[in-house]
């Protein structure tokens, strides 16, 4: 363990320490109103929940972080391997050109012709189609060399992609694997997030349940100031075609856990719930939320309607709307797939999948 390394575990320990004290300290029947500050840390329960909230924020990011390199990464490997399935053909073709070369030129030495459909099942496309005609023949015979030059071109080509694309495929490998690391750290955090939870008196339980009802209430106000109360589906409107597929999908994953990385059907991430629910209304969309907001139709917050997606903070969180003013989304580690107010959390935008 190097010097720095040591520190930043002291630091965590020594704030993990701290707001563990800070729980113990607080006391439920002497705080009247949720924000009253712990006299001797200063610590209140808002502190604690804006602590929580930050280090589960953190894990999202993380996660998505990970899975976007996760995505290049595996379609890389598929790229890889379809040039080098092209590179292995274009190498067999080369090969059985120079051995027709090598025929055709044994044969134009001793005055004869050299069998048409044996060239044109070589050189054309379409084995079925090969040619009948000795004139056809000696047209085909001509353009042997030039056909051979492009092969090694065309092969030349893939060799070079091929290289490129193992270069770019160690790259992203080794950035996945540096996400997964940063992962883990964050894994470590999420740890102490539920040491605290865990900590935790029933009084001050019941605390962040009132602060959970509060949001909720002006989460609601916000959507509503928001939209101009334009989005008046309510959520127990049934809703048709894919779109309807796609919420009753989310809805019926209520209660799953919130896994990183994970795509179901026994758990998700946030993404993860998304792409699975369109998905199962026959419209893939991309993995990530990133790629969701950044590959799908943009559709103004005032228009939108269930099926959406709502995108959150930086592309990092996302849920699907599925009207009245609320989303389905899996939230964050230790918490399942739940309902939740669509303004709960800062709105990047929204997208519309299936257009």
């Amino acid at each position: 363990m190097n010097a720095s390394t040591g520190v930043a575990r002291l630091r965590s320990r020594a704030t993990t320490a701290a707001l563990v004290l800070a729980i113990a300290l607080i006391s439920g029947p002497s705080y009247a109103a949720p924000s009253d500050p712990d006299p001797q840390t200063g610590k209140s329960i808002e502190d604690i929940r804006t602590e929580l909230d930050g280090l589960y924020r953190q894990a999202e990011v993380a996660t998505e972080a990970y899975n976007t390199a996760d995505v290049k990464a595996t379609e890389q490997e598929k790229r890889l391997a379809s040039l080098r399935k092209g590179l292995a053909r274009s190498e067999s073709r080369m090969d059985d050109l120079h051995d027709l070369a090598g025929a055709a030129a044994r044969t134009q030495y001793r005055g004869g012709n050299l069998d048409a459909t044996g060239i044109q099942l070589l050189l054309g496309d379409h084995p079925d189609q090969a040619l009948n005609e000795a004139a056809q023949a000696r047209q085909a015979l001509r353009s042997l060399v030039d056909v051979s030059a492009e092969q090694e071109n065309t092969r030349a080509e893939l060799s070079r992609q091929t290289d490129s694309a193992a270069k770019e495929l160690r790259e992203l490998k080794s950035t996945r694997a540096a996400k997964a690391a940063a992962k883990q750290k964050i894994e470590g955090r999420i740890a102490e997030a539920e040491q605290i939870e865990a900590g935790l008196q029933k009084a001050q339980t019941r605390q962040l349940a009132e602060l959970d009802r509060q949001a909720d209430k002006a989460a609601r106000a916000k959507w509503t100031s928001d939209t101009g109360g334009t989005t008046s589906t309510g959520s127990g409107t049934k809703v048709s075609g894919a779109a309807g597929k796609a919420v009753d999908f989310a809805m019926a994953q209520i209660g799953k856990p919130y896994v990183w990385g994970a795509v179901g059907p026994s758990s998700y991430d946030c993404s993860g719930l998304t792409s699975a629910a369109w998905a199962a209304a026959g419209h893939p969309i991309p993995r990530t939320s990133q790629a969701q907001w950044q590959g799908l139709t943009r559709v103004g917050l005032s228009s939108a309607r269930p099926g959406d997606l709502i995108i959150y903070y930086d592309a990092t969180h996302v849920g699907m709307y599925i009207g009245g003013g609320q989303i389905v989304h899996a939230p964050r580690p230790g918490r399942t797939v739940t309902t939740a107010p669509a303004a709960s959390m800062p709105i990047l935008g929204v997208v519309r999948p299936g257009v």
